[in-house]
Parts: structure tokens; sequence; C-alpha cells
């Protein structure tokens, strides 16, 4: 659950005059990239009908991908990203047409770095239930509607279950790496434990190995945020007009789960009590600093994501459990026999390092006996989209070994 795009996923920064002018005009209803829109660098396979773990069906499913590189003669240089709660297939790569921003992750994937193209086919997919290009709450359903409130409940699973098709379409058998970060780290070890005769080499970065209360008390909060707002319409409102969607609920989500992506000794250090402008925040019409910050972030969120799919996947969020029907959690990561990296953050108040603890513990490949590796860094949870050279420099570690 972090913020994965470049222009969020760096320092905390006053919000400027120029910033606020970039966001002015009324919020689309939905931000979802939808049918006809540029696909910009995206493909798109179809992995037919899939049987969800908790019951029904999506009768077809497409997963929309970007890859960088080549795929080797044997097949065995394949590596499989997989995104946070709300990023997409775009990993690296402008912004432009197709896609709303940059590439998340380009201080560790690209020429001279960790992931260089030049040595690894790189696969990065969109996860099923999202926004940008794979079948989720946008996309229009069979009887020529979009799924809206109709878009079934998903579990982690579920969604490793379609990344497996996709890679059976795309031919490739098994990963040289698996690497995830918070959600998509969720999804890696699903991938791991489920299937370890496919995955070579794992990164679990900042996830736990199953979401506690307290993980579920902060997502509930956020859902309900959304689900209050009165433009939501019970999850149909992608007919509305621009300005008349669910993104007061939307937005307010997003200035929740961004206090739990940072430190507060980030935000204490950058802010401090300073005013946005000159007007005295104390009764004379101004604001924090810090309340201005939280609000640009969440009217631009608004606009390249959607409502519906931020309910589904915090809900696959809340599904997480290693250990559910498994014999408990231990058990189930003795199963994974990946050379693995698990890494923590010591400033992360969403996924503390107790669980990345549990992982390592259990996972019999950790490169580290049974601790993980403790990222020391002021940005919490974020870290791991932020400190590019010490991230890059531990999965290089794990791809050498």
């Amino acid at each position: 659950m972090d913020w994965q795009t470049p222009e969020d996923a760096v320092p905390s920064a006053f919000v400027t005059e120029s910033n606020r002018r970039a966001l002015i005009g009324a919020p689309p209803a939905s931000g979802a990239w939808r049918d006809g829109d540029d696909p910009g660098d995206r493909r798109f396979t179809g992995i037919g009908p899939l049987d969800l773990e908790r019951g029904g069906a999506l009768p077809h499913v497409t997963i929309a991908w970007e890859s960088w590189g080549e795929l080797n003669a044997d097949r065995s240089n394949a590596v499989l990203v997989l995104h946070a709660l709300t990023g997409d297939s775009h990993v690296i790569g402008a912004a432009g047409a197709g896609h709303a921003t940059a590439g998340w992750w380009s201080g560790v994937v690209g020429e001279g770095l960790a992931l260089d193209p030049a040595d690894w086919f790189i696969v990065a997919p969109n996860m099923l239930g999202g926004c940008q290009g794979s079948t989720g709450p946008a996309t229009v359903s069979p009887d020529g509607r979009e799924w809206g409130s109709r878009f079934p409940y998903l579990t982690i699973r579920d969604q490793v279950a379609a990344q497996v098709r996709l890679a059976d379409e795309l031919g490739l058998d098994g990963w040289a790496l698996v690497v995830g970060g918070s959600m998509g780290g969720m999804h890696a070890l699903e991938w791991a434990i489920e299937h370890p005769q496919r995955v070579e080499r794992l990164a679990v970065l900042a996830a736990p190995p199953l979401s506690g209360a307290d993980q579920i008390a902060l997502n509930s909060v956020q859902s309900e945020a959304i689900r209050m707002d009165p433009a939501f319409a019970g999850g149909d409102y992608y007919d509305a007009d621009d300005g008349s969607g669910p993104h007061h609920g939307l937005a307010l989500a997003r200035r929740m789960a961004l206090l739990n992506y940072r430190s507060p000794t980030e935000l204490d250090d950058r802010f401090e009590r300073s005013w946005q402008s000159g007007l005295n925040p104390l009764g004379g019409g101004g604001v924090f600093a810090v309340e201005s910050y939280l609000g640009f972030h969440g009217n631009k969120f608004t606009r390249r994501f959607d409502a519906n799919s931020y309910l589904v996947l915090v809900d696959a969020m809340n599904s997480h459990d290693v250990g559910r029907d498994r014999g408990g959690v231990a058990a189930a990561l003795s199963r994974v026999t990946a050379r693995t990296l698990v890494l923590g953050v010591d400033s992360d108040r969403l996924f503390p390092v107790s669980g990345q603890e549990v992982i390592a513990r259990h996972v019999p490949g950790n490169i580290d006996g049974d601790v993980p590796v403790v990222l020391s860094s002021p940005y919490g949870h974020d870290a791991f989209l932020i400190e590019f050279a010490e991230v890059g420099a531990e999965i290089t570690r794990l791809l050498r070994g």
C-alpha cells in the first residue's frame, strides 16, 4: 500500500502553486484506464475464465502487462515484478499517452541497474481487479456495462492464479526471480508457496506473512470513506460527469493511507508547523503545510485510480494469510524452495519489521539465515520505492547467489 509513482514516492515536499494549477479542473468519475484509451506500452493477454477461491467466477479475464529485455534461448532469465496496491505495469518509462505517470521503479529496473534489461526479461502485470488495463470493476462486462458493484470478491490467491495463467500463456514455465513490495510482496509469497517449482529466487520487500487486525482496521476506515461518499452510488458511478464521481471519498481514503506509508519523523522534519501560505491556520482561513500536502496528493490520486478497484484490492489485501488452509504460517513458509531475500524497513508502521522477521525465520532459503535485511530509512513503508541504491544492492546480492 504505497504511492507507486515517482512523483509521490519521493521525500515529502511543500505543495507549490504550479502543483495546484496542474490539478485545476474536475476529476473524472473514474481514473481507470478504459477500453479505447491509448494503450501506451501495455500489452493485453486473455487468459479465459477464472474460477475464484471464495466462489463464483469471472467469465473472461484480460491481464495488461509490460516487459523489457529479451527472453534467452533456454528461457532462464525471466523476472516477474509485482506492484503494490495502487501501482500498475508501468515500472519504467515516461509519462505520456496511455500512462498518467512515469515508471515507479526506475532506480531499480534499467540499464546498469539491479534488474538490467540487457540481462533479464522483465515482466510486470497489472493485477487482477486493478484499474490500469487488467480486468477490474471499471472493465466492461459481457452484458456491455461496467462490472461496477457486481465485480466479485477477490483474494490474493485469485490474483496470483491470474498471474500464473498469464505466465502459461507467455510460455514461461519458471521465473529466475519473483519480486514484489507491499501488496506485490504478498503475491510473491503466494507464488513461492503454491508454485515452488516455478520460482528460483524470491524477493519479499516490506510485506507481511498475513494481514493482521491493525492493517485490516486501517483498511476498513479507508473503504468506509469511499462508501460514504454519496457520489459512490453503491459502486455504479461510471456514467457520472466529471466532478460528479466519488472523488471526495477516494481522496480521503488516500490521505488516510499516506499517513501509514510515511513515518512521523519524516513528516515532522519536513513540515514542522509550517503554514502553506500567508494565511494563519489558527482561525485565519489558512492550512498547515502538511494538510495541503495530503489534500494535493488525494486530489491527484483521483485522476489515475478507480474507487471500486480500491475497494476490491483492499479486500484482497485483507484476505492475505499464507497459513490459511495450509496448517499455519510456519508450515506454509516451509514450502518455499527459492533462494530468498526478505527486506523490511525500520520506520515502517504499516507492515512492521516483526512481520518480515517471521518470514525470514521460516523460509528455508533465506540468504541471511533466520533474519531479514532491515533497511534504515526515515521514509517509512515507502522506502522500498525511494531508497533505490540500497534496495537494488540487496536484489543484486540475491541474483548473484
